[in-house]
């Protein structure tokens, strides 16, 4: 959609050029800054748009994709896929180890549950031969449980208890979707949790602010566009369209290098993301100023 939006403002003001629309509009007292002011304000709607359909829209269809592409191209069993063998996991003062997770059915092999206090010092351990989730709470089948006391630790073995942990199953499956199957606010909510689980948040913590920052590219590609078209004499549309599609390529090769960088730690999440909308923003404001009124 970005570059769509770019090769439209280039081919429409190259026929209006070609035609001296522009040359009657300047002779009118309309500057350049007011021929731009209605295409931005249409591309701030475009943005709004392209980001309500990334929201709502692209999680689902990218989600199926990668389905399609784990189970019918790469021939892998959907329920071998998408469980998960020996899970380590760190809760709030707890850390749980599962020896194979099947997310589809809700149960847990061979788990071992190890509950800290406040001095990281064990006071309980669960063991069981299987976990499952039933009725909205995951029940122990199995096992033996191991508590500390004033006396030390004392055992006892059960058939059936109920686990006092608050996790869904979505929880231990979560890690392996990809930012684009989720929403922003989805995504936010991963990084609240993981980040509570003491683990490092970066690489989705850049995503996130770029799912905010990818969409306002349509308005700095009508900004760069509009300028590029009216600055270049000779070629007529096929190098104005030419230039354009070179520079969305670069704002592209820019913006995965920032990208990266903030995936290393190198830039901070924020400016990962926002750096080459503002490279290019003020390259789209530097050209525009450069037209002749």
């Amino acid at each position: 959609l970005p570059v769509s939006t770019l090769i439209a403002t280039i081919v429409v003001f190259s026929i209006m050029k070609k035609n001296n629309e522009i040359t009657a509009l300047k002779s009118g007292g309309i500057d350049i800054l007011q021929l731009a002011r209605p295409l931005l304000i249409l591309g701030v709607f475009i943005s709004t748009g392209l980001f309500l359909f990334s929201e709502t829209i692209v999680p689902i269809t990218s989600s199926k994709s990668y389905e399609i592409w784990r189970v019918k191209v790469r021939q892998k069993d959907p329920g071998r896929y998408f469980g998960r063998d020996q899970i380590w996991y760190k809760a709030q003062g707890a850390i749980y180890w599962i020896k194979r997770f099947d997310p589809k059915r809700g149960i847990m092999k061979r788990p071992c549950f190890y509950f800290f206090d406040d001095s990281f010092r064990l006071r309980q351990r669960i063991e069981a031969q299987q976990a499952v989730w039933k009725g909205n709470k995951w029940q122990a089948i199995n096992g033996i449980i191991i508590k500390r006391t004033e006396e030390g630790y004392v055992s006892e073995i059960f058939q059936t208890m109920d686990l006092d942990i608050p996790e869904r199953p979505e929880a231990f499956v979560q890690e392996e979707l990809k930012p684009e199957e989720l929403s922003y606010w989805q995504l936010k909510g991963f990084i609240q949790r993981i980040r509570a689980e003491g683990y490092d948040p970066t690489k989705y913590l850049v995503d996130l602010h770029i799912k905010i920052a990818f969409p306002f590219i349509v308005v700095i590609m009508i900004l760069i566009g509009l300028p590029l078209t009216l600055k270049i004499q000779k070629g007529g549309a096929a190098v104005s369209v030419s230039a354009g599609i070179a520079l969305a390529f670069l704002y592209l090769l820019v913006l995965g290098t920032c990208r990266a960088l903030g995936f290393a730690g190198i830039f901070p999440p924020l400016l990962a993301a926002w750096l080459a909308n503002g490279l290019f923003f003020f390259m789209g404001i530097y050209f525009l100023l450069r037209v002749p009124r």
